[in-house]
């Protein structure tokens, strides 16, 4: 049986269900759909067999003089209760939070919120081994660059877009003189040339390594402050994520209490 336009003034029902989500009776919402499933949608070659409630496939109606590459588009937040099988790539604009573990590679790089900010990845020169480094922690939001200054010359550029980025006011400066004490020093910082000059015993040349640390312009952090979690922090958390124990702490120490006291009367 074929039709043409079809218009359906309350709700339309395929399949067998009762949806509570779509109200009943005088409740009911007006345009509001429920399709047992399983539903697909698109070209009908895409799919052999049911490999999901919903399965979409590229569009592929003649009448159209064009079709669009995106399968799916949504504006709005987005919500998934459940795991993701990828097997494509993704295209960030914006910030991507996660609640556990990023794995990358086929978990061969993974990235955890877990004990500061650690990463893990395959060792370089140790086979059948992982190497694993940790986030250092600090009072301050600072950026850092290092290098070596040798072979007769006694200047440290600093990096061009470190201007209006840094407050040159914070930078720390570290040397690590090679080959003979040479007592370096810091002779200046003109942070109108973008330079460090530096300075060694009797002007003999200059061979060490450098560290140096400045704070961000913007650096608004509160180290201390009163609360009972990271929701109580002046002025909101507006720039700053957390990790997925910092959320769920309380909880956490609940739960483990609750089965600690359930061992001890058991």
């Amino acid at each position: 049986m074929k039709f043409g336009n079809i218009t359906i003034g309350k709700q339309l029902f395929v399949g067998w269900g009762l949806p509570k989500a779509l109200g009943l009776g005088e409740n009911s919402i007006r345009g509001a759909a429920y399709v047992e499933g399983p539903l697909q949608v698109g070209k009908d070659t895409d799919y052999d067999s049911v490999e999901a409630t919903v399965m979409i496939g590229a569009e592929s109606n003649t009448d159209s003089s064009s079709h669009p590459k995106n399968a799916i588009k949504a504006k709005g937040d987005f919500v998934l209760e459940g795991d993701i099988q990828q097997s494509g790539d993704d295209d960030l604009t914006g910030s991507l939070a996660a609640g556990g573990e990023v794995s990358c590679a086929n978990g061969a790089h993974v990235l955890s919120n877990k004990k500061d900010l650690p990463f893990d990845m395959p060792h370089p020169n140790k086979e059948g081994w992982r190497l694993r480094h940790v986030c250092i922690e600090g009072p301050e939001i600072a950026v850092y660059t290092r290098g070596r200054v040798c072979n007769g010359n006694n200047v440290i550029d600093l990096p061009s877009y470190w201007r209006g980025l840094v407050d040159y006011e914070t930078i720390t400066v570290q040397l690590t003189p090679l080959g003979s004490h040479q007592d370096v020093i810091v002779k200046r910082i003109s942070p109108i040339e973008e330079k460090i000059y530096l300075q060694s015993q009797g002007g003999m040349p200059v061979d060490c390594f450098y560290h140096i640390i400045a704070k961000r312009l913007d650096d608004d952090l509160i180290v201390e402050y009163e609360g009972e979690s990271h929701e109580d922090y002046p002025n909101g958390n507006e720039g700053y994520s957390f990790n997925w124990e910092s959320s769920n702490m309380e909880r956490i120490v609940r739960e483990v209490a609750e089965k600690r006291l359930k061992e001890l009367e058991g």
